[in-house]
């Protein structure tokens, strides 16, 4: 089993399996200059798996953050896995390759290695200057067949725009969908998956159809505001403690490096440094027997 590299058998090339998540609760955790300097960091540790959205803000500072490395001649962009997603407020057709084009523009690159459709539920149709609209009440939502979604999703494959595409956040009936009506499979789908949350039909479904998964919360989100103060989260779960202690570890690195070998590539975000690098290092061959995890 490679733990660096997933390869994306629906799709072309392979998705690390270690990347820095960037959504920030919309400003909440994070400025712009934070995500910029996160980025620079993790660069330096290894990472080449950068994650984001149209809707969280933050793709500015990830391409400032690139260009800058890509222009010194550090890396390369075909070096990099970017990913992306469609907000919910495009899933208009007409509006899908707009949005693309508008993520390009702020990530400074000619492409995305994932394109993944951020939600199955649409809204009402919103340009690209303002800011993000989240639905409030039913008038805020809009219908567009999911397979129409796609396939406008399909022609920013076919352009170029996007080397791989996918979805976030889907049931399996959802996916289902799409597979019967897609002239192109999605190769990923990025859900919810830890500790306390294995999502293990979901996860299993896409396995089976050969997508790739990638998990996000998978620390239990502990940065979340919504979260119930005081609830125990798998942080603080004496079990992984305990394992952590055993492996000289930190209990994050035991429950990244668990959901890599569980099958999921991983994208934890953070702006702390230490916690940057210590997550990279959930990918290498720290433990004596990867089984025993």
């Amino acid at each position: 089993m490679d733990l660096h590299n997933i390869q994306l058998t629906l799709g072309s090339g392979k998705i690390p399996s270690v990347g820095l998540g960037t959504f920030t609760y919309f400003g909440k955790h994070g400025s712009p200059d934070d995500i910029e300097a996160a980025v620079d960091v993790a660069l330096e540790a290894g990472y080449r798996h950068f994650e984001s959205a149209w809707a969280y803000g933050t793709q500015e500072a990830i391409g400032r953050a690139l260009e800058k490395k890509i222009t010194e001649g550090v890396l390369d962009r075909k070096d990099v896995f970017i990913t992306t997603k469609l907000w919910n407020t495009h899933h208009n057709p007409k509006l899908v390759l707009g949005e693309l084009k508008d993520s390009l523009k702020q990530l400074r690159t000619s492409y995305v290695d994932m394109f993944l459709m951020h939600c199955p539920t649409g809204q009402k149709d919103q340009d690209l200057s303002g800011d993000v609209i989240f639905a409030t009440d039913k008038s805020d939502y809009a219908y567009y067949p999911l397979e129409d979604v796609w396939k406008a999703m399909e022609r920013c494959h076919q352009l170029g725009l996007a080397k791989n595409i996918g979805l976030s956040n889907f049931t399996i009936e959802q996916t289902k969908r799409i597979f019967e009506r897609c002239t192109i499979k999605p190769s990923n789908m990025q859900i919810e998956v830890s500790p306390y949350f294995l999502n293990e039909r979901l996860v299993k479904f896409c396995l089976g159809r050969r997508m790739t998964v990638t998990s996000f919360a998978s620390l239990g989100c502990p940065s979340n505001p919504v979260r119930l103060a005081g609830k125990q989260g798998p942080l603080e779960d004496p079990v992984l403690i305990e394992i952590a202690k055993l492996k000289g570890k930190s209990v994050a690195q035991v429950i990244l490096r668990f959901l890599i070998q569980y099958g999921c590539s991983v994208i934890p975000k953070s702006i702390t440094p230490a916690r940057i690098w210590e997550n990279m290092n959930a990918s290498t061959y720290f433990f004596l027997k990867a089984r025993h995890i």
